[in-house]
């Protein structure tokens, strides 16, 4: 195996040990009483990880989650596993660190909007961009919680908070687009309420080696309240949520009202089923960016139609395989690290 510079990769891809020992999710439960609002989204997400993370076969103490600042960033408490509550903005730089220092870890990063988009905004992406192999799970709930309700980087344009009296008038981030836009090699999204959805996702992007990047929509039902319902309620979650899988044609509504998702110039068009024929419909094809990205923009701020499911999923050299083989070659012929080179470089030079 090498790099994508032609460099044999230092370390594969099964560096993290496993157990055969059965685990559950008590196994995976702190001791720390969970401490959110009553009807907050990270209920049920925590529930879904504690649920997902047995069976990985991955051992406690080779799991670390990392966090940031916010009602999200409390993560790391709730489980028994190594975590850490890092500083605002900075869990990805963190966790590159250890990812790239220790590879027999499953490193994990628990962010959100607010979090992750703006003061940690730069960290995000060019963790994204260097293919770190770490999983980052960005709760959005469109809102400043931890702080009492301020509006956040993906707050809707006109959200009525504390800080915004007369409406936001800022552009929200589309965090898909974004994760895209840096070349992510996964990017997902699922429903907190959703938990097979969630459960699916959390699997995929624990199996792909690289920076897996999963948006879950999640509710705040102290400043927020009722934000993703038009996603939940039976009257409207079936027209509204677009499931998609690789290599499956992009169908979705109920069986007596299905829609499909159509090639309409550059974009993408929803369209009724039974009005185009089958070879028409789009077949989903996480390899191919544009029509990814294409997928991420299918819906604006009013989530009229909501791809839910992996957008992406492809194969790219991971950062810190490039460091280890960098690391490797830096050795000189006795094994170890020949330092004074390194120091020298080669821009010196000797004076006579």
């Amino acid at each position: 195996m090498s790099t994508d510079l032609g460099l044999p990769v230092m370390g594969g891809l099964d560096l993290v040990p496993t157990t055969t020992d059965k685990q559950t999710a008590k196994d995976f439960t702190s001791d720390q009483e969970v401490r959110w609002c009553p009807g907050c989204g990270d209920y049920a997400v925590l529930a879904a990880v504690r649920q997902f993370l047995p069976t990985l076969g991955i051992k406690r103490e080779n799991t670390v989650f990392v966090s940031g600042i916010g009602c999200s960033s409390r993560f790391p408490y709730y489980l028994n596993t190594y975590g850490m509550h890092s500083i605002h903005g900075r869990a990805p730089t963190i966790a590159t660190g250890l990812a790239v220092s220790r590879p027999d870890l499953s490193v994990w990063v628990v962010t959100g909007d607010g979090d992750a988009l703006s003061i940690g905004g730069n960290h995000l992406i060019h963790t994204l961009r260097r293919n770190v192999n770490l999983k980052i799970l960005l709760f959005n709930n469109r809102i400043y919680g931890l702080t009492k309700g301020q509006y956040s980087p993906t707050s809707e344009v006109g959200k009525v908070t504390k800080s915004t009296p007369l409406g936001s008038i800022d552009h929200p981030f589309n965090p898909i687009s974004l994760a895209l836009g840096a070349e992510a090699t996964f990017v997902a999204r699922a429903l907190d309420s959703d938990r097979k959805g969630l459960t699916e996702v959390l699997g995929a992007a624990a199996a792909h080696r690289g920076s897996a990047f999963v948006e879950i929509f999640q509710d705040c039902p102290i400043f927020n309240d009722g934000s993703f319902d038009v996603l939940r309620k039976p009257e409207t979650k079936d027209q509204r949520l677009v499931p998609v899988r690789h290599g499956e044609p992009i169908v979705f509504g109920p069986q007596d009202n299905r829609q499909a998702v159509i090639q309409n110039g550059l974009g993408l068009t929803v369209v009724d089923a039974a009005t185009v024929p089958t070879e028409q419909i789009l077949v989903h094809d996480t390899s191919n960016l544009e029509l990814s990205f294409a997928l991420s923009r299918l819906s604006n701020q009013d989530l009229t139609h909501t791809v839910t499911g992996i957008f992406r999923n492809t194969d790219r050299t991971t950062y810190d395989d490039a460091v280890r083989t960098q690391n490797h070659q830096a050795k000189n012929a006795t094994g170890t690290p020949d330092l004074q080179a390194l120091l020298n470089g080669r821009d010196t030079w000797t004076v006579a």
